[in-house]
Order: structure tokens, then sequence, then C-alpha cells
């Protein structure tokens, strides 16, 4: 069984510009409080009530990670979000998923770069 990958700061930060899908689940008042990784697809999961589509969201996933085999990185405040769906995907047999360790608040703790949501 593929188990979700923890991926450090430092680690993320050098696949940024390696087409590695990087897919970011915060919701909007997230994005615009903390900033956004560079080239992040911002494709929030679940709202401000914890609810969410399934359906919605996997259908625009799969427009970003289009293969079971491609590798990619999910990104949200701490890393309890993306455990959750980090899983879930790797219950639908996606082999290579990955989640920001830390999320967001280790990326800022580290003065890592993020570019203003807009």
């Amino acid at each position: 069984m593929n188990q979700l990958a923890d991926l450090k700061p430092v680690i993320v930060e050098k696949m940024i510009d390696d087409n590695i899908v990087m897919i970011d689940i915060r919701r909007e008042d997230e994005f615009r409080r903390t900033g956004v990784i560079k080239n992040a697809h911002l494709l929030t999961f679940f709202d401000e009530y914890g609810q969410y589509d399934i359906d919605k969201w996997m259908s625009e996933f799969e427009k970003l990670v289009t293969s079971k085999d491609q590798t990619f990185v999910l990104i949200c405040a701490h890393a309890n979000r993306t455990r959750n769906v980090g899983n879930f995907l790797i219950e639908q047999g996606y082999k290579h998923t990955a989640h920001l360790l830390g999320g967001m608040a280790l990326w800022q703790q580290e003065l890592r770069e993020t570019i203003e949501y807009k």
C-alpha cells in the first residue's frame, strides 16, 4: 500500500519550478491571509463549515493530475486537511501522493516565499 509522503518545506521549495503539480486545498480567506506558493493550483476542498463536494472537487483535481502515476503535492494550513485528502486519494489508487509537512504555517515560519493572492 502506498503512503502519503511528508515533504519538508525545503524539498517542496525545490519542486516549485519542476512542473510538479501543487494543489493548495485551503479556502479563499486563507489564500488572502498568507499568500500562496508560486505555481500552486488553488482548489479548495472544505468550505468554512467543513463541507465538501467530492465529485466536483475530483473533477477539477483530475484536470490537474491526469494519471494515477503522476506525482503531486497537497498544501493546506497545518497539514491536517492534506493528510485526510491525501489518504483518500491513495485509496483511489494515486501512487505518488505527497503533502507539505507542517503546511503553510511551517512554510511561513521558515520565511519561505509566497505570492499575493489576487
